[in-house]
């Protein structure tokens, strides 16, 4: 009788554990590990420098501004990966939305401008035909997923060689220069932190309050069951990725813009620690999984990281090990996660 009470009382607090868990925010568990990382950094930084990591305002503007290039680049990646895909041209289309943008931002002092009698423009003509260059590359991803059953992986490994490629023709490995204040502008103080964040804002809602979010998800938990329930499946995908493109070209906009420059060697690496944001706040490589504001939480995380070990000083070889290590682990929990689902 005494077993039967305490197994009753075991499940009552089960169940109230339970209905505790499922009140909390759906992110709260990655954002207790950013909020352990920052403090372990903070701990090690009065250990080993005997200075404060989290009270120095230019190191977390740093954190922050290295951050919003990876998040709006993650943003899109998030939903590729919700639909099952992957994304590995990010890095080399921001390389080439930048150098495209930045050769049109040039103004009269430059001494050899890409375009003489295009100099001193708009700055919305830079902007637009960046992010425009990024659209198109994402379309040519999505279409040749849908159309010719090429895998995702394939298909995006080719752009980023070809995108990489095209960026150090158009330059001649060159960097351009010389640009105009009004361009620059957009990737000056907060601007970056406040482009990211609208970024995130609008797709968070598309994805949680609109038909395309419903239909994303639903193509990642069963691309089968989505074509039989009459959803456009292709058109979607392609969707999908022409969005992905555009924000990488928007993230390489906002880099030349940043940094005064257009190079064809910005973003390398970036597809890497945009997939590793969205797969550490919570997005399933198996698909039909992913918030955007896991991501932003998973951006920070990575931003911390990587500035936390350089201030302790850790050799940035050893970072890229590390950082490694974390991807693998991210996937490897996804994988055991998604295992005990079945």
């Amino acid at each position: 009788m005494s077993d039967v009470k305490m197994n009753s009382q075991q499940l009552s607090k089960a169940s109230r554990f339970s209905s505790l868990k499922g009140k909390m925010p759906k992110d709260t568990g990655i954002f207790i590990v950013m909020v352990a990382i920052a403090l372990i950094f903070e701990i090690a930084g009065w250990y080993v420098r005997d200075q404060s990591f989290l009270l120095n305002p230019n190191r977390l503007v740093l954190i922050v501004l290295q951050v919003a290039i990876i998040g709006i680049i993650a943003v899109g990646v998030t939903q590729v990966i919700i639909t099952t895909g992957i994304d590995l041209s990010s890095g080399s289309i921001i390389a080439l939305t930048a150098v495209v943008a930045a050769s049109l931002a040039q103004t009269s002092d430059s001494l050899s401008p890409m375009f003489p009698s295009l100099v001193n423009m708009p700055a919305v003509v830079p902007i637009v035909a960046g992010i425009g260059v990024g659209l198109l590359c994402g379309l040519v991803n999505g279409v040749l997923i849908t159309r010719t059953g090429i895998p995702p992986f394939i298909a995006t490994l080719g752009m980023m060689v070809s995108a990489r490629g095209l960026a150090q023709y158009y330059t001649q490995g060159n960097p351009v220069s010389f640009l105009s204040d009004s361009f620059t502008s957009i990737g000056q103080g907060a601007m970056p932190v406040i482009i990211f964040l609208i970024v995130a804002v609008i797709f968070h809602i598309a994805l949680k309050h609109t038909r395309y979010g419903k239909y994303v998800y639903a193509i990642g938990g069963n691309m089968t069951s989505a074509k039989v329930s009459g959803i456009k499946v292709n058109k979607y995908l392609v969707i999908v990725y022409t969005i992905a493109g555009g924000l990488s070209g928007l993230a390489g906009v906002v880099l030349a813009a940043r940094v005064s420059s257009g190079q064809s060697s910005m973003g390398v690496s970036y597809e890497l620690d945009a997939i590793a944001a969205a797969v550490i706040g919570g997005s399933s490589l198996m698909g039909g999984v992913g918030r955007i504001t896991g991501t932003l939480i998973g951006a920070v995380i990575l931003g911390l990281i990587k500035s936390g070990f350089t201030f302790v000083g850790v050799d940035a070889y050893v970072q890229d090990i590390i950082k490694g290590i974390i991807i693998v682990s991210a996937v490897a929990v996804d994988m055991y996660r998604n295992r005990n689902k079945r």
